[in-house]
């Protein structure tokens, strides 16, 4: 068109033009590659934490193999100071595990025979062999990549919404760029004029900005996550998070540290007879309270027996027979059903037990009740000061738990918590969650054991405990890594952060090119400066995500 024109100045300016477009794209695309570069550095050093190789023993002895070859059910020998190469399960020995690659947490976890160890995480102590269990993209870690990859690539509903608006813009803008040509022909300037303007008008709305508006801001607020061990696992997640008014906490395993030990016992039996009994049965129910039982009689140097018909009933307990024996062990309201008389000497044990903060059932055999038992769960020191920093963020916190009302009041008391809802049966988890949401309210659930999973996929916005089950973790829509709920009140503050930057960056790139169109239009902005805005304005979006790199914790 400028050569129709005849005038080498038209080339002149069209090519200036065109030279201050090209490096400007160019320094936004740069700077678009440092944003992803540092989202993803976290990601990138996680993954140079992997062993390279694996040292399998065989029946000629021990050879070191590729990762790549390992397979499950290889026993990998793992010396002091060696990184263990893949998931497994500990055969042999014991250690001592850095695990802050996952957790955060620099002090190492004591793990022996039967115990579950992660890939890229450091044996500290002794020799241990291992048995492969996950590989490749099955492991922990890859699994975590994975997540942030996914959050990373997704769409939030807020950028459909970019999506649509550039979708009916960039037409209009067409039109208008159209119409000022024929405007300026028919108010009698020259052609040159006219062209000069139309360009000017389509060069400064490029929706550049619009379309890096969203993914920009996801990528570095996902990316920061990780290092701060948060993971989302979907861009919605974010504008979940901005509207949660309320977060309901699991007991155990969550606000506590989950790892009960038997604290008392009262019985007018003899005290090893009736412990023999009860925590044979209890050690096959599988329920944390019935290792905690187990462990108890085994510091005792008492040896279970072998149970037979070994019913869990969920919430309730657990019924068995040792030696002939039936015994049952659970709530009262179990062995009221069953059969058994209840001294009340007993109740009377149990309830001076939840009076002090600790989980007590009784447990009966051969027509009455015979001991009551209390295994007590010390309260995560994090959890007080997380429940005060979600208040300071306008949030309200509740407590659902399986547990009773008076161990669950004692819990909730000691950590700051004024909702409790106890003795939910684990079905029933969900339900409750639905009836806070038909009152209208945005819910969060924060959980970590299997019985969790139903009520995290039902809230607004699941929140899992990253030490706790692969099912809970599966079901939440963000996962806390370091096991540890003090890290709640900084996920949901970066949540809330990329969101608002998503915004900013959204109303600036719109109201810049809205505002911008009337002076182009007019012929106030020449097509070599609008091609300079244009490009800064992206640039603008970029830098104002990177914003996000700088968020602590809470």
């Amino acid at each position: 068109m400028w050569a129709l024109l005849g005038s080498s100045n038209h080339n002149q300016i069209f090519f200036e033009t065109a030279a201050v477009i090209v490096t400007l794209i160019t320094l936004g695309r740069a700077l678009e590659a440092r944003a992803k570069g540092r989202a993803n550095r976290a990601l990138t050093a996680l993954l140079e934490l992997e062993a390279k190789e694996a040292r399998i023993r065989t029946d000629a002895g021990e050879r070191l193999l590729p990762l790549d070859d390992v397979l499950p059910g290889d026993l990998m020998v793992v010396r002091p100071g060696e990184k263990v190469p893949t998931d497994g399960v500990i055969v042999e020995g014991g250690s001592s595990f850095d695990e802050s690659m996952l957790t955060g947490e620099w002090t190492g976890i004591q793990k022996g025979v039967g115990e579950e160890v992660f890939g890229a995480t450091i044996n500290q102590e002794g020799l241990v062999v291992i048995e492969a269990r996950r590989i490749g993209e099955e492991t922990a870690l890859q699994r975590i990549v994975a997540l942030v990859e996914e959050a990373q690539a997704g769409k939030a509903p807020i950028q459909w919404l970019a999506d649509r608006i550039s979708s009916v813009f960039v037409p209009v803008v067409i039109g208008i760029s159209f119409l000022t040509f024929i405007l300026w022909l028919t108010l009698g300037n020259d052609v040159a004029d006219a062209v000069r303007a139309a360009v000017a008008v389509l060069i400064i709305a490029c929706p550049c900005a619009l379309g890096l508006a969203t993914p920009t801001a996801i990528m570095v607020g996902s990316g920061r996550g990780a290092q701060l061990r948060v993971l989302f696992r979907n861009p919605e997640v974010f504008e979940r998070a901005q509207r949660i008014e309320t977060v309901i906490f699991d007991k155990t395993g969550t606000l506590t540290t989950g790892a009960m030990t038997l604290s008392d016992l009262t019985t007018d039996q003899d005290e090893e007879r009736a412990l023999y009994l009860v925590a044979t049965v209890e050690a096959a129910g599988g329920h944390p309270i019935g290792k905690a039982v187990a462990l108890g009689a085994e510091s005792r140097d008492i040896e279970l027996g072998r149970p037979e018909k070994i019913e869990t009933l969920g919430g309730l307990g657990v019924i068995g027979t040792v030696d002939g024996i039936e015994v049952v062990a659970g709530k009262p309201k179990l062995l009221a059903d069953r059969g058994l008389q209840i001294p009340n000497r007993l109740l009377e044990a149990m309830e001076k037990y939840e009076r002090e903060g600790k989980t007590a059932f009784l447990a009966g055999y051969q027509g009455e009740a015979r001991a009551a038992l209390a295994v007590a769960d010390s309260v995560r020191p994090s959890s007080a000061a997380t429940i005060k920093q979600l208040s300071e963020l306008s949030i309200s916190v509740g407590m659902l738990t399986g547990d009773n009302h008076l161990t669950a009041s004692e819990i909730a008391r000691k950590v700051g918590i004024g909702e409790v809802i106890a003795e939910v049966l684990p079905g029933e988890k969900a339900e409750v969650i639905r009836r806070l949401q038909v009152n209208g309210k945005q819910v969060a659930f924060v959980g970590d054991g299997i019985n969790d999973a139903p009520a995290l996929t039902a809230a607004d916005l699941g929140i899992a405990i990253g030490t706790g089950t692969d099912v809970a973790i599966e079901s939440a829509d963000m996962v806390l890594m370091s096991g540890d709920p003090a890290l709640l009140p900084t996920a949901i503050s970066l949540a809330r952060r990329t969101l608002a930057v998503i915004r900013q960056n959204l109303f600036w790139a719109f109201a810049y090119n809205v505002a911008a169109i009337p002076l182009a239009a007019f012929g106030l902005l020449d097509p070599m400066v609008a091609a300079g805005a244009m490009a800064l304005s992206s640039v603008s979006v970029i830098v104002n995500s990177l914003r996000l790199r700088g968020l602590g914790r809470f």
